[in-house]
């Protein structure tokens, strides 16, 4: 039989109001409240029970998709389905551990770096966070290690190989344009792959950079699969989806696909039901057999060793990018909508400003911190488990990591300082660069992590950095004349969301 993987990357970017908490209401998303509500709608909840109807409509029973394929979710999305929809986030949950029982011991649900940031991005110190953090929001709510780290884009470069590497996970999956070249073993000839040939029916090994001999192995999925699933209508019947598996079998014998999760229901309506039936039936009667990666490795380890591409200018490459990882960079001529003679140049000095922020935050985060804490940086690292758990005690935390019992005034900057992180490492969610505009809602939400640092900022009575930022700001130009630049779409909509602002229009108007 073939052995048949599909893995399905459930995301969205983190909605809430950083004062408040909770999600305002979002444009375009009716009838439903805001996004992640109509995405749940239309795709997590059916996909954790989707009907399976037989003769006269009856329903013949119910599947849990997440028991069949592997799959990984966002934690700022885990966060907000285990408060909003507990019933889906159970069934999630309990997939995982259905798939640990029938699978060898290898569970379908995979980690995800925190915040979905561009890891060949990040700073050394930011992409170490993202990876801690998002092993550690595993680790708390699946129960048990992860093998897998999902990298959001499959943006990736050698740095970010490494990392995984340190941290212990087992494999990773990318597309298959960001294989360089292979060779066997002991072997000094290497074969380029850079045209995105490469085999995706094996594992493959990728050697720590350090010369010790550590490896992860590497899926590269099939990228013809992929495409006829996310954009060709594939999903338009179950026989059509095994047929697009049937064709990815002849190149080999392993099928292993990977997409974005919302397409199974979002993207593409009753996906969810295809997919059910797929995998229920019609792909085990033509002769696939359903597994997942952990799986499939401990039977067919990786051999050959790749080397990845690291992209044109060097910085990386990914799924979605031509360029690399351009799209959240810089005007390279990828994007999603938009009109005709719209460019992306403001995504350059929107991530200039950023880092800019976070430069200044972590530079008073280093000065302050030193003062409270034994290791800042550590101290962050570890403080997930605050988020984690709002009922821990923040005393203790404190404690643990200054080496000492702090006052209460040193105890307010500690988490002041540990907030602003927080807000530091969600204003580099992917979304923000991603669509056409700066002025679109994905856009605005980073642009609010960084009002609340600048508020934080003000808290802590430290200078701030609200007018050069303001000046980066106004480099990136917006396509809509009336939106003006970065820094007014800023003015407009990042900083009326704050609690203060609320506070002040609401004392005007009583």
């Amino acid at each position: 039989m073939t052995a048949l993987i599909l893995h399905g990357h459930f995301y969205q970017p983190p909605r809430e109001n950083p004062w408040t908490g909770n999600v305002d209401r979002e444009f375009g998303a009716d009838p439903y409240h805001d996004w992640n509500e109509r995405i749940h709608a239309e795709c997590y909840a059916p996909n954790a029970q989707a009907q399976i109807s037989g003769a006269e409509k009856r329903v013949e029973r119910t599947v849990n998709n997440y028991e069949k394929i592997s799959f990984n979710f966002g934690p700022t999305l885990l966060a907000w389905l285990e408060r909003h929809h507990p019933r889906t986030y159970r069934r999630i949950l309990e997939a995982d551990l259905v798939s640990c029982k029938t699978r060898g011991g290898h569970g379908n649900a995979i980690a995800q770096a925190f915040g979905h940031a561009i890891l060949p991005l990040a700073n050394e110190q930011d992409r170490l966070t993202q990876v801690l953090w998002g092993v550690a929001d595993f680790r708390h709510r699946f129960g048990r290690e992860p093998e897998s780290l999902w990298l959001p884009e499959t943006a990736v470069d050698k740095r970010t190989l490494d990392l995984l590497i340190e941290q212990h996970l087992r494999f990773v999956i990318l597309a298959p344009t960001q294989a360089a070249r292979l060779k066997a073993s002991g072997s000094d000839e290497w074969k380029s792959v850079g045209d995105g040939s490469i085999d995706t029916s094996k594992a493959y090994r990728y050697l720590h950079q350090d010369g010790s001999g550590r490896s992860i192995a590497i899926f590269f999925y099939d990228g013809p699969a992929a495409r006829a699933i996310a954009f060709e209508n594939a999903l338009g019947s179950s026989e059509a989806l095994v047929a697009v598996f049937k064709r990815a079998a002849a190149r080999g014998p392993l099928v292993n696909v990977a997409t974005d999760g919302e397409t199974y229901g979002h993207h593409f309506k009753f996906g969810d039901l295809c997919l059910a039936h797929t995998l229920e039936f019609e792909a085990p009667d033509q002769g696939f057999s359903i597994t997942n990666y952990g799986q499939h490795l401990d039977q067919y380890p990786a051999e050959l060793e790749v080397q990845i591409s690291e992209g044109p200018d060097g910085g990386g490459s990914s799924w979605s990018c031509a360029h690399g990882v351009g799209r959240w960079l810089r005007d390279c001529g990828c994007h999603t909508g938009g009109e005709p003679g719209w460019n992306q140049a403001w995504r350059r000095p929107l991530r200039a400003a950023l880092n800019f922020l976070r430069d200044r935050a972590a530079g008073h985060f280093v000065t302050i911190g030193s003062e409270l804490f034994v290791d800042p940086w550590a101290a962050r690292n570890t403080s997930f488990e605050l988020i984690l758990d709002q009922q821990r005690s923040r005393e203790d935390f404190l404690h643990r990591q200054a080496g000492r019992w702090l006052s209460t005034t040193d105890q307010f900057r500690a988490l002041t300082l540990l907030e602003m992180q927080r807000y530091a490492l969600l204003m580099f969610t992917s979304c923000g660069w991603f669509f056409s505009d700066i002025s679109g809602i994905e856009t605005i939400q980073v642009m609010k992590y960084g009002a609340r640092i600048i508020e934080l900022l003000d808290e802590l009575g430290l200078p701030s950095p609200r007018g050069q930022f303001l000046e980066m700001l106004a480099e990136a130009g917006s396509n809509l004349k009336d939106k003006g630049t970065g820094a007014d779409v800023y003015r407009r909509y990042a900083e009326p969301a704050s609690v203060a602002a609320l506070q002040e229009a609401e004392a005007k108007f009583s």
